[in-house]
């Protein structure tokens, strides 16, 4: 049985953690879709799910078995996975650049008056987007890493008749 004290303390810390508070953690909240949209499987979104199909048929063939087939929409969706992630780090970085009221913070947090130009707002956008970029890259080496597999295993899988045709 749990304590009145207990229940008590569990609600004062509900109370206490139920979202961000301010405007910029709000806003840093709600850009949170993007790396969860990035962490979702392929075939959670209809739309992609033909593009993997197309493209799973492709690579497999017209003549294909099932389980090449299978081993074809792997190699698809990690493909797909790779061009979803190179996009949106290409989004991220247009519109910072695009933005003209791309707010530069101070190493304190503060949003600074000056704005910088050229290449030094070049270098200031990478560099604080820089922990969204590393995230990016985390899914694109992960979306690399299974396509390498999946290629790989396709490929075996593609290539054994032709041995056993051969040593026979």
């Amino acid at each position: 049985m749990i304590s009145a004290h207990k229940i008590r303390a569990n609600r004062e810390n509900a109370r206490a953690s139920s979202g961000p508070k301010t405007a910029a953690g709000r806003a840093r909240s709600a850009r949170n879709r993007l790396r969860h949209a990035l962490s979702l499987p392929v075939s959670s979104n209809p739309a992609l799910s033909e593009e993997v199909a197309a493209l799973a048929g492709e690579i497999a063939g017209p003549a294909a078995n099932a389980d090449i087939q299978e081993l074809a929409r792997q190699v698809a969706e990690a493909q797909i996975d790779l061009r979803r992630v190179r996009y949106a780090r290409h989004q991220l970085l247009c519109d910072a650049l695009a933005n003209p009221h791309y707010e530069h913070r101070a190493d304190t947090g503060e949003i600074l008056n000056t704005t910088p130009e050229g290449l030094a707002r070049l270098a200031t956008i990478l560099s604080e987007e820089s922990k969204r970029l590393v995230t990016m890259d985390r899914y694109e080496r992960r979306a690399l890493s299974r396509r390498k597999f999946a290629i790989r295993t396709f490929d075996e899988a593609t290539a054994a008749p032709l041995v056993n045709c051969i040593n026979w």
